[in-house]
């Protein structure tokens, strides 16, 4: 089953300074290595989140290309939402719209969402079935870079 799951909601952002940078394993890096990663990391700080934040990096400006070759657009039809989820899924979906994590759309693709009840009974977890979508496209084959390489990126921008 493949289903994206979107993050929770909570607004809960605390400071963080450079000594809450925890890297690097002393019995391997130099502590040279590591005070230069976390200072690569800090002058970076402004694209990760605060400890505690369950709101990941805003991602502006950011296109994501998915090849369906000539497959046309698919909508599918909303799904039933149990009448006592309904006000939590409201809710859930005006957090994600407010915290801008999510947006309207005019796209003419459209999968349903799925409402998943979490563990505890009473909240709920917002998914979204991909599973049409993803029959249709086609997988982009891209060796993975090594780690090394990106941070040595990092360190040149």
């Amino acid at each position: 089953m493949e289903m994206a799951v979107l993050p929770e909601v909570t607004q809960s952002t605390e400071e963080v300074t450079l000594e809450d940078i925890h890297l690097g394993d002393p019995a391997v890096n130099t502590a040279e290595e590591i005070d230069r990663l976390r200072r690569l990391i800090w002058r970076r700080r402004h694209l990760l989140i605060g400890k505690g934040n369950a709101l990941p990096p805003a991602a502006r400006g950011i296109v994501c290309d998915i090849d369906v070759g000539d497959a046309k657009p698919i909508a599918q039809w909303v799904r039933k939402v149990a009448p006592q989820f309904r006000e939590k899924l409201s809710d859930l979906i005006e957090g994600l719209l407010g915290a801008r994590i999510i947006k309207m759309s005019t796209s003419p693709w459209a999968s349903p969402i799925v409402v998943i009840i979490n563990k505890n009974g009473i909240d709920i977890r917002l998914c979204i079935d991909y599973r049409l979508v993803n029959s249709l496209t086609r997988l982009m084959i891209y060796p993975m870079p090594l780690i090394n390489d990106l941070l040595e990126d990092l360190d040149k921008a």
